[in-house]
């Protein structure tokens, strides 16, 4: 019975020296114990995580590389847009030096233990490290004590935009890098390939944009207390135009080409010709409503899609008002005509029944029928001139009021016009003609200057 409870205590004793030879193991690798590599123990011995490298000395330079693994939104309305970036940062550190030509991947939890550059992005609104399933962290010290310390983060950062184009626009937005409290002489940041830093742009494929170009520049943040290092990477978007051709452009110039239908209407129809004026003018209404829906409220920027909107609804609310004067102009020159009716019928009544007799005579009289309507319109015209002559001999007689009256009457007989039906019959013509021309000054604006 005594045997058991030894034979317990062997298999356990066994079994602890097995596992504390397995973890020796890992924690050493292929390193042998002749070779006296470090553990982290014995690199972390003596290190002060809170003094940089070369602390009395020169300036520690830190090279940046980037992957942009994403742009998920570009936002016009914020001035922002949200990216997922690799971010990749190498500096040397003689306190980590340990012999021979291997590297040491460590858990990025003890990135507490180790000196790290406090970079920031000055123009980002929300940023976060992804830590899932962990902190997305890798931290990779070198042989020689260089280190390399990358991270996942999503950040929404500012771009300042120029809408005056939009759709027809170009944006170019920055990302930038800057130390928060080592200035220039405490670190210096590169970039480690130039513009061979940044990956992921060349194959990044975004809803309403293209990535045209980019490149990358080293310069220095000037704050009042002091000179820091500063990386900025820039890049140029255009905006993909054929969605908006096919949303806004395309129905706004049906709708104006709509609302010339009217023009070889009767003007007899008016209902017909209110309701095709005033449908296609609420519709324009609805559709400019609609494209501001999703651009910023702000009165500094007349884009190029408001001024098409407004041309398209000028020619439309032209139409409508072209229906308006041609039909004045119609009832007026139906008012004259009856006008001249009544005085002419007055006028034969007065001088007999001519008519009568000119019509019921023989053949070699009907000349002289032909001729009876010009000696009526002479004689009204006679009537008219007599009329005319009262009138300048009141005003020989210093009377204003008629002078007036007859400056009136002579502006009322040049607004007249002869024939109504010709005002849509020249619009058919005019306007598409200059909805034409205003179209290709536009686009030539637009698009090449």
């Amino acid at each position: 019975m005594m045997l058991i409870p030894l034979l317990i205590c062997l298999s356990l004793f066994v079994s602890s020296a097995i596992c504390e030879k397995g973890i020796h193991g890992f924690h050493f690798g292929e390193w042998n114990e002749s070779q006296l590599q470090p553990t982290i123990q014995k690199l972390m011995k003596g290190y002060n995580r809170y003094l940089r490298p070369n602390f009395n000395g020169g300036p520690v330079e830190i090279g940046m590389s980037l992957d942009i693994a994403s742009i998920d939104a570009i936002s016009e309305i914020n001035m922002d847009y949200t990216a997922t970036i690799f971010l990749r940062q190498r500096w040397r550190d003689s306190r980590l030096i340990f012999p021979g030509n291997e590297s040491l991947s460590l858990d990025g939890r003890l990135v507490s233990l180790l000196w790290i550059p406090d970079t920031f992005i000055p123009d980002s609104k929300r940023s976060f490290l992804h830590d899932v399933t962990v902190d997305n962290r890798l931290i990779r010290i070198f042989s020689n004590g260089t280190v390399l310390y990358a991270l996942r983060i999503t950040a929404t950062i500012a771009c300042n935009m120029d809408l005056t184009k939009y759709p027809m626009d170009r944006q170019v937005c920055t990302l930038q890098l800057e130390s928060w409290g080592y200035n220039l002489q405490d670190v210096v940041f590169y970039w480690t390939r130039g513009n061979d830093s940044v990956k992921g742009l060349d194959t990044l494929r975004l809803a309403q944009y293209s990535i045209e170009s980019y490149h990358t520049t080293v310069s220095e943040a000037v704050y009042e207390t002091g000179s820091y290092p500063k990386l900025v990477l820039h890049f140029s978007l255009r905006r993909n135009v054929l969605f908006f051709i096919l949303e806004t452009y395309v129905p706004s110039t049906l709708l104006v080409v709509l609302s010339w239908v009217s023009f070889w209407i009767s003007q007899s129809s008016v209902p017909a010709r209110t309701c095709i004026g005033v449908t296609t003018v609420l519709t324009m209404t609805t559709l400019m409503m609609g494209a501001r829906t999703s651009l910023p409220n702000a009165n500094c920027f007349i884009k190029a899609i408001d001024v098409y909107l407004g041309i398209c609804f000028t020619f439309i609310f032209g139409a409508l008002l072209e229906y308006a004067c041609a039909h004045f102009c119609t009832m007026q020159h139906q008012t004259i005509l009856d006008v001249q009716r009544e005085l002419l019928k007055e006028f034969e009544e007065s001088n007999g029944n001519g008519t009568i007799q000119l019509v019921t005579s023989t053949t070699p009289n009907k000349a002289l029928s032909k001729k009876q309507p010009e000696t009526s319109e002479q004689s009204v015209q006679s009537v008219q001139s007599e009329g005319d002559e009262q009138t300048e001999n009141k005003q020989g007689n210093g009377c204003g009021l008629s002078s007036v009256k007859q400056a009136s009457r002579r502006a009322a007989s040049m607004m007249s016009v002869e024939n109504p039906h010709n005002i849509d019959r020249h619009s058919r013509t005019l306007f598409p003609v200059a909805f034409l021309l205003v179209n290709i000054l536009y686009w030539l604006y637009y698009l090449f200057i």
